[in-house]
């Protein structure tokens, strides 16, 4: 079942909507719009959401920072972001689901924002499963037992392994870009050129000078990213910058080059966690409610629906989101996402 939706006639009447419900629920103080003044040359941005507080918890290997918005004893949503993004990618998305009665959880992922490792000598691991580990460690601290997840790139990818290897922790999935578990077997068979060109920051970052170029040039990189991944997002510095400061993140940098590295099967993961890899590698279907998305702009690497449609062996819809949507779905089609979590969530 595949849905077409154009999201950009319908993101201002959804984000006044939440607005209103957030003010009747007396949730308004969870995620507030700033007035912000872009610099010089950008186009303005006069409503900028971010979240107010930022929370920390002990969970696993990290001190992990997140965002909450919602009743507490509403049911539960973890959002996880990619790279390189970080939780603003769910700012509006998070009130239009605190709106609606929903538990909003939205952690900065290892290397990102005010997460931090608890140790010094815990290896700066960027592989997949150790992503999906840390938010079981953090549903553990938080002790929520279950959870509705929604996610994009690493994001979508760590949710994919939490539906796959632990379903009795996930109620259902939204899933961007579909089935993205991988293995570094897979990961060795080369693709057509044109394919290719567009994995180049993963070639580079395999390097050396790639290393050091991230380290320096970290912010005008991500800035590229967001530019070539999105194509059509107008977005200006004032919401770029809103992210660029979770890449200041001491760990960032490798983190970022390890989940590289380790992808192309240059670097060794932790001994621990290879029988999660080895259950990963065999690809195993997911069976828990999910839809999937993609824009219609997504300038990103990304495989075609047709292509993981089967992987899914529950309740499964695709949805494709039109009017020039890119890579960062949630934070460029907020309504269509938080719609596609709450429709899920009664499959």
């Amino acid at each position: 079942m595949s849905d077409q939706i154009n999201t950009r006639r319908r993101r201002l009447l959804g984000t006044t909507i939440a607005g209103i419900g957030l003010m009747d629920l007396g949730l308004s103080g969870l995620v507030h719009a700033q007035s912000s003044t872009a610099p010089s040359g950008a186009k303005p941005s006069t409503r900028l959401a971010s979240f107010d507080t930022i929370r920390q918890v002990n969970a696993g290997a990290l001190n992990m920072g997140y965002a909450e918005a919602g009743p507490q004893n509403g049911p539960v949503v973890i959002l996880l972001h990619g790279w390189p993004y970080d939780i603003h990618s769910f700012a509006e998305v998070a009130p239009l689901l605190a709106s609606a009665g929903y538990r909003v959880i939205v952690p900065y992922l290892r290397g990102y924002g005010s997460t931090r490792f608890l140790s010094a000598d815990t290896p700066r691991n960027g592989q997949q499963a150790v992503v999906a580990v840390d938010i079981i460690a953090l549903m553990d601290a938080l002790k929520i037992d279950r959870a509705i997840f929604g996610g994009f790139d690493w994001g979508a990818r760590t949710v994919n392994i939490i539906a796959a290897l632990w379903p009795e922790r996930c109620k259902a999935m939204v899933s961007v870009s579909g089935y993205l578990i991988g293995s570094q077997a897979a990961n060795k068979a080369p693709l057509p050129p044109k394919a290719e060109l567009t994995w180049w920051y993963q070639f580079y970052f395999a390097t050396d000078r790639g290393y050091a170029g991230y380290e320096a040039n970290r912010h005008d990189f991500n800035k590229l990213i967001w530019h070539t991944a999105s194509p059509k997002w107008n977005f200006d510095d004032a919401t770029f910058e809103r992210s660029a400061e979770a890449f200041n993140n001491p760990d960032h940098v490798a983190v970022v080059i390890h989940n590289y590295r380790w992808r192309l099967g240059l670097v060794e993961g932790e001994a621990q966690y290879d029988e999660l890899e080895k259950r990963l590698a065999m690809a195993p279907p997911i069976s828990v409610p999910t839809i999937t998305m993609e824009g219609d702009a997504n300038g990103a690497a990304h495989p075609d629906p047709a292509a993981y449609a089967k992987k899914f062996t529950g309740k499964y819809a695709h949805r494709n989101i039109s009017g020039g949507i890119g890579h960062n779905l949630p934070q460029e089609a907020p309504k269509a996402f938080a719609d596609a979590i709450i429709d899920v969530a009664r499959f």
